[in-house]
């Protein structure tokens, strides 16, 4: 009985829209949620499940996934988002990140965000969406919530976190949009930033 996930996530990546598919005999998946949920931890829970034809798999036959990274920029970080955003005390140009987000629109290679040991074979993905949205925080904390947003067909190991990686070495001015430009064709890692914190990385949704 073999458990198929949409999406692999790196040790302290959330995931609020993970597709699981699997084959199990007897009852009907209305009634699978809540006897999973009554043996799993509070920290996973299971929304729902459904009947899908024969031979489904939630990997292979997902069409695109979502993500987005959350960013705490604000002088002084905060209990509450401790663990679920990056905090960043640093200055940030929000039309840097947004010129970013647009250079990303379409079919690029990625070679230069996922490790350079990798399995993957093919390194183009087409990104269907890519922006940064923003909220004030509640008073009386200063500052603001940043979370950038990304949809595209498929990615690559850690491909998220080192496409904000280097969108916020752009954004504190420590490297050029056009050299952002230059690594979508196919630079190598080692060209790219850092890669950031898996905590401040959520799987949104994943479309079929």
């Amino acid at each position: 009985m073999a458990l198929t996930v949409a999406g692999r996530t790196d040790a302290g990546v959330h995931a609020i829209g993970q597709v699981a598919s699997v084959e199990l005999p007897g009852d009907p998946p209305e009634a699978l949620a809540p006897r999973l949920n009554a043996l799993l931890p509070d920290e996973i829970v299971i929304w729902g499940a459904d009947p899908v034809p024969e031979g489904f798999d939630a990997r292979r036959e997902a069409r695109s996934r979502l993500y987005r990274y959350r960013i705490l920029a604000a002088p002084t970080s905060s209990p509450f988002e401790n663990g679920r955003s990056l905090f960043w005390p640093q200055r940030l140009d929000r039309g840097a990140l947004d010129a970013c987000a647009a250079a990303l629109a379409g079919t690029h290679d990625f070679t230069a965000f996922t490790p350079t040991e990798t399995e993957h074979v093919r390194f183009e993905r087409e990104v269907l969406r890519a922006e940064w949205l923003s909220e004030p925080l509640e008073p009386p904390h200063p500052g603001e919530l940043l979370e950038f947003w990304i949809e595209a067909d498929s990615f690559m190991r850690r491909m998220v976190r080192v496409l904000v990686g280097t969108m916020l070495e752009v954004g504190s001015g420590k490297r050029s949009l056009a050299d952002f430009e230059r690594l979508l064709g196919g630079a190598p890692r080692i060209e790219a930033g850092d890669t950031a914190p898996a905590h401040g990385l959520y799987l949104v949704a994943v479309r079929y």
